[in-house]
């Protein structure tokens, strides 16, 4: 779908989207088609229930007058002072309107608001209908026409094309990376494991970022046994992931900052075996992987003036003749030793390992791991927040905001002392599970033993990495949650 800026003209043909404010009072596009029609417009409203509330929609066959085929009304409410992920969602909403009619081209008025805040509501709705616009269809061969998106070129009307079209070029660089994590996370698990996943990465490079891929034979020289451990029941090696963007040039000596992702390919919970029912699902088991090579594009993308580390452990969790068995004792890169209780609760394990790696060779100044690590944050949350643990205020407060402004939404999970000593281990340091209550705070508390003091966030994404339904920026299917989060915390805070 081809997105564009123009100068206000009404087209000859297609859609011709316009606002009307809550009382039915018309923006000057849509009063001046409804005098054009020779009042169908205030008819068409008058005959249905549509009053101009916020995003309340009304689709209307164009009087013949008009040369357009459809007139769509969108309602904005009283004020059109919103947030911006607030009209992400309209675009997004609008995007969804015009496919289910089958149009192939419309044009989008925006003429409420002048100047620079026109040029910023343009890109906003552009970018909003971008991001709803993803589809992963490319094993379907039988779609029928009418099952296919219709729209072709979506235009946005305005004066200020010029700062419209710059504001819009730094976010569809952002999207470009949601639908590369998207893609990523949706793809199967026998065209994405550990290798091809670190390839995937390895494209990076091509935009400044600097890829650098461990194998299991560096692994094991530097003591990540429980990574290890977990992969070496899989026909399938492992590999670690480590991305480096240096954005400021100024700042080089700076301490980075770093994010890294669980990556298990394909998690079939080992020998500790999942239920067959849903285990397909466990192809997105790499969705933190997913997001951090995601962030990583975004940000080189639109050139952040920043330094980041990105870190994807990869693995897939097989229970094969050689799989790690309940009961095996592991030494971590940390020098703590592991007792495996239960082989599903393998991210943890993998992470462990690559945060101890991250806090000694880069030493951040901060670390914030995303991972779809405990069927228990679903049990807690559900689907519309993801867990958020952490051990420094500041970088929590920054992270619940950020997630709001964005529409990712995050909800701030205990972590104490009463918690980790549910993972003490009669036979070890430490257990990898805490039993049945508090499994995904039991989860947070042994990530935290690898940390070492560094500022650091758990991001527990299980319940937001993949939906069932639909959104008004994100279709069914991968959400690629946790990319526009974290673009927005460093754009906020931490580039300059």
């Amino acid at each position: 779908m081809k997105i564009s800026f123009a100068a206000p003209r009404l087209p000859h043909s297609g859609t011709v989207v316009c606002a009307v404010m809550e009382d039915r009072k018309l923006s000057p596009t849509a009063d001046h088609l409804d005098k054009a029609s020779g009042g169908a417009i205030k008819r068409a409203i008058a005959a249905s229930r549509f009053t101009g509330r916020s995003d309340e929609t009304l689709m209307m066959l164009a009087p013949a007058k008009l040369d357009v085929s459809r007139v769509l009304l969108v309602g904005v409410g009283k004020s059109t002072s919103i947030e911006r992920n607030q009209r992400q969602n309209r675009g997004g909403m609008i995007l969804a309107q015009l496919n289910a009619v089958g149009e192939q081209s419309a044009a989008v008025a925006v003429d409420l608001v002048k100047g620079h805040d026109a040029a910023r509501a343009a890109a906003d709705l552009a970018y909003g209908a971008r991001l709803r616009s993803y589809r992963f269809d490319k094993y379907r061969t039988k779609e029928k026409p009418e099952q296919k998106p219709s729209l072709k070129e979506l235009t946005f009307l305005l004066s200020n094309t010029k700062a419209a079209e710059r504001q819009f070029g730094a976010l569809d660089k952002v999207a470009e990376a949601v639908f590369f994590t998207r893609d990523l996370v949706s793809e199967p698990a026998n065209v994405i494991y550990p290798e091809t996943l670190a390839e995937e990465a390895r494209k990076l490079a091509s935009l400044g970022i600097e890829v650098e891929i461990l194998d299991e034979r560096q692994m094991k020289t530097l003591g990540m046994n429980m990574l290890l451990g977990v992969a070496q029941g899989s026909a399938r090696p492992p590999r670690l992931i480590v991305m480096q963007w240096k954005g400021n040039a100024g700042a080089r000596n700076k301490a980075p900052l770093a994010f890294l992702g669980k990556g298990v390919t394909f998690d079939t919970g080992g020998i500790s075996i999942k239920p067959a029912g849903g285990m397909e699902d466990m192809k997105w088991d790499m969705g933190g992987a997913g997001v951090v090579i995601g962030l990583m594009k975004a940000l080189a993308g639109r050139k952040a003036r920043v330094n980041v580390v990105g870190i994807a452990g990869c693995v897939e969790n097989m229970p094969g003749g050689n799989a790690q068995r309940p009961g095996d004792i592991v030494k971590s890169m940390s020098g703590q030793t592991v007792e495996v209780i239960n082989t599903d609760a393998e991210g943890r394990l993998v992470l462990g390992d690559a945060l101890w790696y991250c806090q000694d060779r880069f030493k951040p100044q901060l670390m914030i791991n995303l991972a779809t690590l405990t069927g228990a944050i679903i049990v807690a949350l559900g689907h519309e927040y993801a867990g958020l643990f952490a051990n420094n205020e500041q970088l929590a407060t920054r992270l619940i905001a950020a997630g709001q402004a964005v529409g990712e939404k995050l909800w701030r999970m205990p972590l104490a002392d009463a918690y980790d000593r549910l993972i003490d281990s009669d036979a070890a340091d430490v257990k990898n599970i805490g039993g049945r209550e508090a499994g995904s705070v039991t989860a947070a508390q042994f990530l935290q033993r690898f940390v070492n003091g560094v500022a650091w966030a758990h991001l527990d994404i299980a319940g937001t990495t993949w939906s069932k339904k639909d959104a008004p920026t994100v279709p069914k299917g991968a959400t690629a949650f946790g990319v526009r989060l974290l673009d927005r915390l460093v754009a906020e805070h931490y580039e300059g």
